[in-house]
């Protein structure tokens, strides 16, 4: 048994630029790169694994044709993507469904809870995150209107921060902002707000006021932040959340740590410093930008090195 090193997919975003080139050496497709598809089974961007038994097999393959790698889960699709986001300009101001209103509009989709860690930002970032309105009247009023300074709320960010962002939520990066998603599959949004940006063509880019003001929670609630760190030999484990969703921790490796983990898959990311793991006889090389799974079985490994992973399962 191997960890499956996974092959990035990129997107090409009208907000996107070059950092993910610049921080983690990518070979991205143009100067306009907004996201990287880390680890991701779903249709619009699956990632391939790149080595062992399984080279050159798509993650949604793997989960259908070799589910005991998984636990043999219930679940017809693999239930979460990562993502590295590169906002070199304003994203739109957006709103997720939950699972129930994706299933019924979006053809069987997953809803889309999602969660932030900055991994970088500007001086004195912000980001929009929940919105002003007490009652939908009211929200569909502020939009309709344009009343945008008084309807969303602005947050400051800083490296370091997380934010879990359930569904329901408005919000929206702002430029200057590099941060690692970690969210169920899905690839649903509804625009709210794009600045009247238009596309290559000319064109005013879409948006879905109608399903947004349906799908947002109002009054807007917070998430309750639940921060906590343990420490594990040479590495203190963050954790940042568990839900129903998924549960995501950072490890901050110094050194050599011993762990073992049979009874759950784990998703690795990489996104500072290196580093190697060790499974039984082997080695592997661990470097920034590296994403990897671990499957359910895995049992005991050592990690060592003074490397920075974002890790999450569902």
């Amino acid at each position: 048994m191997e960890p499956l090193f996974l092959q990035p997919v990129f997107k090409e975003r009208i907000w996107g630029g070059t950092a993910l080139q610049e921080v983690f050496g990518y070979d991205i497709p143009n100067e306009n790169t907004g996201e990287c598809w880390a680890i991701s089974a779903h249709p619009n961007g699956p990632s391939m694994v790149d080595n062992g038994p399984y080279k050159g097999m798509t993650l949604d393959h793997l989960w259908n044709e070799h589910p005991e790698l998984f636990g043999k889960p219930k679940g017809k699709v693999f239930p979460l993507l990562t993502k590295i986001l590169d906002a070199n300009m304003d994203l739109s101001v957006q709103v997720h469904p939950n699972d129930s209103y994706a299933m019924v509009q979006e053809n069987g989709e997953l809803g889309k809870t999602e969660c932030w860690y900055i991994i970088d930002c500007k001086e004195n970032a912000d980001m929009i995150f929940g919105h002003n309105a007490t009652s939908k009247e009211e929200l569909q009023q502020q939009i309709q209107e344009g009343q945008w300074s008084d309807l969303l709320r602005r947050v400051k960010i800083k490296p370091g921060d997380f934010f879990y962002v359930p569904s329901g939520t408005i919000h929206a990066l702002c430029e200057g902002t590099l941060v690692l998603e970690t969210q169920q599959s899905s690839d649903t949004t509804y625009r709210v707000y794009d600045y009247d940006r238009r596309d290559v063509e000319g064109n005013l880019r879409e948006l879905h006021l109608e399903k947004a003001i349906e799908v947002t929670t109002v009054p807007h609630q917070d998430a309750v932040g639940m921060k906590t760190v343990q420490e594990k030999d040479t590495t203190n484990i963050t954790t940042f959340v568990e839900s129903e969703f998924f549960s995501v921790y950072k490890w901050q490796v110094g050194g050599k740590s011993s762990f073992s983990y049979n009874d759950q898959y784990l998703l690795f990311s990489v996104i500072k410093g290196e580093g190697t793991l060790s499974h039984h006889d082997k080695q592997y090389e661990l470097r920034k930008g590296t994403h990897f799974i671990l499957p359910v079985g895995f049992g005991e490994f050592e990690v060592d090195g003074n490397c920075e992973m974002i890790v999450s399962h569902p």
